[in-house]
């Protein structure tokens, strides 16, 4: 494309007609035309080059782009496509995508599987040591999850009225890995199960007081 555009400013000056003003007229219009309709068009385009060299992701990753999370089908020069857990394709302009927070799942993960997390907040009554082995035994009842590395849970803060509690885990790789938010979903199902079974309430995300009845 550049060297077309290079060979039609060389050969300009000998194109018959060329030095008339009516034929200058038309020049300057169609640059004008070609300037103005393409500078979307550029910007689209060096967008999606910034994309494709940077290898900020690459097709078959699971990401997660703004609010969008899915598994990436196209990466071209205009826009990307991204297939969700609903089976709809999201098309998004690298233009837009170039300025958005995009999350690779996959990129980094290995024969242990990606990491992935969960948090619930739980009152201070109930003893974080209790909290710590309830989590676990929801991470070691989930299908898919690795067991080695093992889960493990962070206490991520004090806050005035309930304690954080962040479960990592570590999702085994799939062939599909547009499958983990099924995982993730199967981990917190056992999550509210075992807190239940042992009386404990989860109040996430906002946590005031333990209530006098059951919620």
């Amino acid at each position: 494309f550049v060297i077309w555009i290079f060979s039609l400013t060389v050969a300009y000056p000998y194109i018959p007609g060329s030095d008339t003003e009516g034929f200058k007229g038309i020049g300057v219009l169609a640059g004008l035309i070609v300037s103005v309709g393409s500078a979307g068009l550029v910007n689209q385009v060096m967008s999606g080059l910034v994309i494709i060299y940077s290898r900020a992701f690459r097709v078959h990753d699971y990401v997660s782009i703004g609010d969008t999370e899915g598994l990436v089908t196209d990466l071209g020069l205009l826009s990307t496509k991204l297939l969700t857990i609903q089976k709809e394709e999201i098309v998004i302009p690298n233009a837009t995508l170039v300025g958005m927070k995009a999350v690779n799942y996959t990129r980094l993960a290995n024969d242990r599987g990606s990491v992935a997390s969960t948090s619930v907040t739980i009152g201070y009554d109930a003893p974080w040591r209790q909290v710590h082995s309830m989590l676990l035994l929801a991470a070691s009842r989930t299908a898919g999850i690795c067991q080695q590395p093992s889960p493990r849970v962070l206490q991520r803060s004090l806050g005035d009225f309930y304690v954080e509690y962040r479960l990592l885990v570590h999702v085994l790789p799939l062939e599909r890995p547009e499958e983990r938010p099924l995982v993730l979903s199967e981990l917190h199902g056992h999550i509210q199960d075992i807190f239940n079974e042992h009386g404990v309430q989860i109040m996430s995300p906002h946590f005031m007081m333990q209530p006098r009845q059951p919620v």
